[in-house]
């Protein structure tokens, strides 16, 4: 693959955000005390809460860097091999559409439900998600929650064209790819791998190449990205200015399921240290924000917040 110089450097520089090993720099507290000072910050109220891919492990969602996770064995596609390489979108595509219909099944879990339910208790003042798997959005709905959310990195139910920025929702498009594969998605499931958290899956070449991309409704082009943030790509600017919003609202951080290891994440962790704000950490293994926080409690996500859901209810 050929790429500008720039996007050289930017592709590097992703790939090295990939490979970051998220260590111990801070060791997990005693799970009382852990508890105790996270219910503290919860009682109090205001809260903003930041989210990865640990809380949507229990919706059969695999996470990037936990024990488990999809890093292990799957390296994602940067932004610059989406732009520039033609043979590798069309990988992601024909490994997304079959991977995509199980994503898009899956169900807010218990640990979505509770943090939708904290908002209007005004037990958070928002939400901030890296994921792209619209759990935190379907929870909110699915309980009338006038819920404040910003999904960071975006959301895999919408596409947008690279070319003349036309956007589709998802479930229109796979029509389209159904029509142009009838068949292909139940056949290839059965040989498929591993689903990962971009929502494709592991495919033989020769299912690959079996494929067929439709193109852009409006111009043509074949050249449609899922409205995700891919590694190697800046986090829109609506976005960040969202994201800042609720920073500077709240009165304390949450981080829950995320190693924090991607720099648009961690820099609202970074944020609110540097602004006195007291920080806590739920996660399942080492977080980049541990050694900013005064709180880390080392355990699974959901029977954490059903913990200290019972605790809050009167």
């Amino acid at each position: 693959m050929n790429l500008p110089t720039s996007a050289e450097r930017a592709h590097r520089a992703a790939l090295r955000s990939i490979a970051r090993v998220v260590t111990e720099t801070a060791l997990p507290q005693e799970p009382e005390r852990a508890r105790s000072g996270i219910l503290s910050l919860l009682q109090t109220g205001d809260v903003l809460c930041v989210t990865g891919a640990g809380v949507s492990t229990d919706s059969g969602i695999p996470d990037y860097r936990g024990p488990q996770g999809s890093l292990h064995r799957h390296r994602p596609m940067t932004y610059q091999e989406f732009q520039h390489d033609a043979a590798a979108r069309h990988r992601y595509w024909a490994r997304s559409f079959v991977g995509w219909r199980q994503m898009h099944g899956a169900a807010p879990n218990r640990s979505h439900e509770l943090l939708a339910q904290w908002q209007p208790r005004g037990i958070l003042t928002g939400l901030v998600t890296q994921n792209v798997d619209g759990l935190h959005r379907q929870a909110a709905e699915s309980l009338a929650s006038d819920a404040d959310i910003v999904t960071l990195h975006g959301d895999l139910d919408t596409v947008v064209c690279l070319v003349c920025g036309n956007s589709e929702q998802r479930p229109s498009l796979d029509i389209r790819l159904e029509e142009a594969n009838p068949g292909y998605a139940e056949a290839a499931w059965q040989a498929a791998e591993n689903i990962n958290p971009d929502g494709d899956v592991t495919l033989a070449d020769s299912w690959v190449q079996e494929f067929v991309m439709v193109s852009c409704l409006v111009c043509g082009s074949q050249k449609l990205k899922p409205d995700v943030v891919y590694f190697g790509e800046n986090v829109p600017a609506e976005r960040k200015a969202a994201a800042d919003r609720l920073t500077e609202q709240a009165s304390a951080l949450l981080v829950v399921g995320s190693s924090m290891a991607v720099m648009s994440g961690f820099k609202i962790a970074l944020t609110m240290h540097r602004a006195g704000k007291p920080v806590a950490v739920i996660n399942g293994g080492p977080s980049r924000a541990d050694a900013k926080a005064e709180w880390r409690w080392r355990t699974r996500i959901t029977p954490a917040l059903e913990e200290l859901e019972q605790l809050l209810t009167p």
